[in-house]
């Protein structure tokens, strides 16, 4: 049995959904089995429970040999995940695949990055078998973060410059988690997983105003006016700085690097972002996104 966590999220709903295409027994660990009712299927059960709900966690890992471990975002990684890995031991819980992002390790500036390698370190630690995900910035955050000030102002804005980033989209990451978690030979391997190019916020606004059929700008701004930005919208301090220290890391170039994971573990090339520009259009339009 396979338990999937952060279940309700864009990528955790995806890994949900491609599990059950391929007829593959799987439960998701949601708070609220009513209002996550659409999750369920013919081999997707739910059950109710909370990372941060040591209880919950032993119900909920009883029968599982496979654990994707997902947390939201807005947390400390640590110790929303710490948790399940502790109770993931004690159940037996043969191979963990960790969604983490891009540049996990202990000597990060920023501080939700450094938890997420605690994490990892702690699965090594208890000796079961892991594949590390290491996603770089998801396109779908465009509809997540920026989709209502384009939809209101056709345009956007952060402190990147001109930043080239090497952007994925949710369904590649889903899919290389599916085959970590349904496929012999993924343990012990650390993927970085990026789009099949970089791209400057500014060139992304060209892809999405073609794809939308209206002009949309991207607008930087200096670093400690975004920080107000996330403050002002009632984020505690050491999220907006990690977020704001995240948008530093790109701006100075650090999240251009483009890998071939998707194509050695797919067999085929990752989304463009021209194909997300185009598959979301209705979502900068004021409608919702497709389920695909």
């Amino acid at each position: 049995m396979i338990l999937v966590t952060g279940a309700t999220g864009k990528i955790g709903a995806e890994v949900l959904k491609q599990l059950s295409a391929l007829n593959v027994p799987a439960r998701a660990l949601v708070r609220d089995p009513q209002k996550a009712a659409a999750l369920a299927g013919p081999t997707i059960e739910l059950v109710q429970g909370d990372l941060m709900d040591p209880h919950s966690l032993e119900a909920a890992m009883q029968g599982v040999d496979t654990l994707f471990l997902l947390s939201p975002q807005g947390g400390d990684p640590y110790m929303m995940e710490s948790g399940a890995v502790e109770a993931a031991s004690r159940a037996g819980v043969k191979h963990i695949v960790k969604q983490a992002v891009l540049g996990a390790s202990p000597f990060s500036e920023v501080g939700f990055i450094r938890s997420h390698w605690r994490v990892e370190k702690l699965i090594e630690q208890r000796g079961i078998d892991y594949t590390f995900l290491h996603p770089n910035h998801l396109m779908q955050h465009f509809v997540a973060i920026f989709g209502p000030t384009i939809i209101g102002t056709n345009s956007f804005f952060a402190p990147v410059k001109d930043g080239r980033i090497s952007m994925v989209d949710a369904r590649d990451i889903a899919a290389v988690a599916v085959a970590a978690l349904t496929e012999e030979g993924h343990e012990g391997k650390t993927y970085d997983i990026t789009g099949p190019e970089a791209l400057s916020y500014s060139e992304a606004a060209e892809k999405l105003s073609a794809a939308v059929g209206r002009p949309i700008m991207y607008i930087d701004v200096p670093p400690e006016a975004a920080k107000q930005v996330i403050l002002g919208s009632g984020a505690p301090q050491f999220i907006a700085d990690d977020v704001v220290g995240l948008y530093v890391y790109f701006a100075e170039g650090y999240g251009d690097q483009v890998t071939d994971v998707v194509a050695r573990v797919l067999k085929r090339q990752p989304l463009s972002f021209d194909q997300f520009a185009r598959d979301y259009a209705p979502a900068f339009q004021g409608n919702t996104p497709p389920a695909g």
